[in-house]
């Protein structure tokens, strides 16, 4: 007679099976042979997770008069169009990743603890993919909309041990202190106050002119949109080495930004691929650059659904013009995930994306204008041009008087909070935390070629670590991460860091 397997037998078979499937979902990736790029761009929507894509695709249909909140038909869009899977966010200490964190994986291919940069769980420092491309040849590029000296840009051009620690960044990401000279081309995003510091010294007041130090070695510089056009209005290109700092700190929320002071992230990104592409033209080698959406996660931190949605809007622009050129240009490859999401939006129960239609700022723009306000009667200015502006359109006595209370009692930045609060539920959405979450992110990718859009495909869909974009990447362009590594390392002892403030 033949024994009848035990319950608890076929849990260690159905535990060997799942074992067996995960180690071949994971090598996977390691057998596909990856098309060749002579040109790769990669876009970080930072903190953009699934009820963001959702949220957008609702908005835009919304906006296009396709559908109505009461007979809603939304349509799939260019992004849907190429999602290839969905990206899992976890650092190595933590399920719930920073973002230094996470753009050290994407970055690397490493995992490290959260608030590293650009080292591994040893702390050691380990190579980026535009490290790695300059050593090859190839023309390097960063652009962003936060400080250049945030995490995500850091992760692929610095080496610290805490994220925080920007103006050592600074030196590491323009060349002056960094191991293999400069090893980025073009820099455009926020953060000059990194790049033009003063400190307190031994001898009295320290003031580090990065800026000039750049200039010296040949970059171009701007400080705003019109020092950029002085150099791109004829061509639409700049200079290579360029860079342009156009805010002291983080650049403006796209709800927000003047036009004649600050380029969007469009149009950085048009004259950045136009430079890099003409400073490549006659060459083998072409360029490796990095773009991020940064502020979608800053509004997710605030929890401002207004910011969010139209930073969005802003990355989808992005997207679009930069799948028409990949389209155009079959020799570039594009693959675009967030670090992780942020804020644990939902879309509850009387989600209306319309009503967002209704705000013209931020809550970060408003809170400003109400605190420099200088009239006889806050409350009527309140009402009547703070509240409408975010899109609280009918406001009541009661309503106004709630928030000069939590004014009078806890300072503008909580009425502020409360503001946001009341016009979320307008809208119809939840937000779970004012940090991050461990949810997986959309992975989104477009090659101009069938065969190797196929072969990404195949490599990262449908579901990939982290680590696994980088190292996609590192074999589409033909670089070798490892060594490049090798060469930082042996580089390193040069400069103090490297066994000092790197180790633990």
């Amino acid at each position: 007679m033949t024994a009848t397997p035990s319950i608890g037998h076929i849990g260690m078979l159905l535990s060997a099976l799942l074992t067996l499937l995960v180690s071949t979902l994971t090598n996977a990736a390691s057998v596909v042979k990856v098309q060749r790029a002579r040109n790769f761009i990669y876009v970080v929507p930072d903190g953009f997770g699934p009820a963001s894509q959702t949220l957008w695709r609702d908005y835009i249909n919304i906006v296009n008069k396709n559908g109505t909140e009461l007979r809603p038909k939304s349509a799939e869009t260019e992004l849907d169009r190429i999602m290839i899977g969905s990206v899992r966010t976890q650092s190595f200490d933590h399920f719930v990743t920073d973002s230094a964190a996470s753009a050290t994986a994407f970055a690397t291919g490493h995992k490290t603890h959260n608030t590293g940069i650009g080292i591994d769980s040893d702390v050691k420092p380990v190579a980026s993919i535009l490290e790695a491309a300059h050593l090859e040849g190839f023309k390097t590029g960063l652009v962003v909309t936060s400080r250049v000296t945030d995490a995500t840009p850091a992760g692929y051009c610095a080496h610290v041990m805490d994220r925080r620690l920007e103006d050592e960044i600074a030196s590491h990401q323009i060349g002056q202190k960094h191991p293999l000279g400069s090893v980025v081309d073009l820099i455009m995003g926020g953060g000059r106050r990194h790049y033009q510091t003063q400190r307190m010294g031994g001898n009295g007041t320290d003031y580090a002119d990065l800026i000039t130090w750049a200039k010296g070695q040949g970059f171009s510089y701007a400080s705003d949109k019109g020092g950029l056009e002085v150099f791109s209005r004829d061509l639409g290109k700049v200079p290579v080495p360029f860079l342009g700092l156009f805010a002291d700190s983080h650049m403006a929320y796209e709800l927000d930004r003047d036009n004649e002071k600050e380029p969007s992230l469009l149009q950085m990104t048009q004259v950045a691929i136009k430079s890099l592409a003409d400073a490549t033209k006659s060459g083998q080698k072409g360029f490796f650059i990095m773009i991020e959406a940064s502020r979608i996660d800053h509004a997710g931190h605030a929890n401002d659904v207004a910011a969010h949605v139209h930073d969005i809007a802003m990355y989808y622009q992005v997207m679009s013009f930069l799948k028409k050129y990949v389209a155009e240009n079959p020799d570039t490859q594009l693959l675009s995930a967030a670090d992780h999401e942020t804020g644990g939006l939902t879309l509850a129960s009387g989600y209306n994306p319309a009503m967002l239609q209704r705000a013209n700022h931020t809550s970060e723009y408003l809170e400003r204008a109400f605190s420099l306000y200088r009239g006889p009667d806050r409350a009527t200015y309140l009402k009547d041009v703070i509240l409408p502006q975010y899109g609280l359109l009918s406001a009541s006595e009661k309503d106004v008087k709630k928030y000069l209370g939590i004014l009078k009692r806890d300072g503008v930045s909580d009425m502020g909070a409360a503001i946001r609060s009341d016009f979320a539920k307008s809208v119809g959405v939840k937000w779970a935390t004012d940090g991050h979450s461990a949810v997986d992110v959309p992975l989104y990718g477009f090659t101009g070629a069938d065969k190797s859009y196929t072969q990404m495909k195949a490599y990262l869909g449908p579901h990939a670590d982290n680590t696994q974009l980088a190292r996609y990447i590192e074999q589409a362009l033909g670089i070798n991460l490892d060594k490049a590594t090798e060469a930082l390392r042996e580089n390193w002892v040069r400069f103090e860091g490297y066994g000092g403030k790197l180790r633990r």
